[in-house]
């Protein structure tokens, strides 16, 4: 279990690589609730690198080079930002592909891992984010005020409650991909660790369950396109 203090109170969270529960939350604190579900997908992001081989874990499996490790990199760069910069609470040393300087030299440099960053480099310094952030989010009120450097000016005031919010839809957006991305390596698949949120059925009845989506597919392209 993790222990997260907010102000006096105490929030127990079930974190998925502990537990391979959803994250529990609590009626009285928002803040708490968005920070379970933050770590949450953190933890769920890093489960899909394990198990896999240095080139796995780099291996980039849509058009736009999508990979795992640098869905890490990329997430570790935004935790540092809009939980250090936004709030004028910047590290004091920050990964080196983090920073518009960087990435106005070699774009997308926070979304695929060169040959030298190896995977413990890369989750060291994500891991190194989330202290920050945490750190962040336990000393601030939920209605603080920061300025997230990078948006337009006029929508560049925001508070912590938002910034909360946004990580936490952003985490999880790219734990999605790392779903899909670590499906289409080696067919593993679910939710957290230990609680994987699909049928529990063999091998013979998801290629029978695949078979039937693929004729549904079909049969409804023959439909909009009859001459098929």
């Amino acid at each position: 279990m993790n222990y997260y203090r907010f102000g006096a109170q105490e929030i127990t969270g079930l974190f998925a690589a502990a537990s391979g529960t959803m994250p529990v939350v609590s009626i009285l604190s928002p803040k708490a609730d968005l920070h379970s579900y933050l770590q949450e997908a953190r933890e769920a992001l890093l489960w899909k690198l394990e198990g896999l081989s240095e080139y796995a874990a780099r291996r980039p499996l849509t058009s736009t080079g999508t990979n795992l490790l640098g869905l890490v990199k990329h997430l570790t760069a935004l935790e540092f930002g809009y939980f250090g910069d936004t709030f004028g609470r910047p590290p004091s040393e920050g990964p080196p592909w983090a920073g518009e300087a960087i990435q106005e030299v070699d774009p997308n440099v926070d979304m695929w891992a060169t040959v030298t960053e190896s995977r413990e480099y890369i989750t060291g310094w994500y891991r190194r984010s989330w202290r920050h952030a945490d750190a962040t989010i336990e000393e601030l009120g939920i209605d603080a005020v920061g300025l997230v450097p990078w948006w337009r000016p006029e929508g560049a005031e925001v508070s912590l409650h938002r910034i909360l919010t946004h990580m936490v839809a952003e985490t999880h957006r790219h734990a999605g991909q790392a779903d899909i991305v670590r499906e289409l390596i080696d067919g593993a698949a679910g939710l957290l660790a230990g609680n994987p949120s699909l049928p529990e059925q063999d091998t013979a009845w998801w290629e029978a369950y695949r078979d039937r989506v693929e004729r549904a597919a079909r049969d409804a392209g023959c439909l909009e396109r009859p001459e098929l």
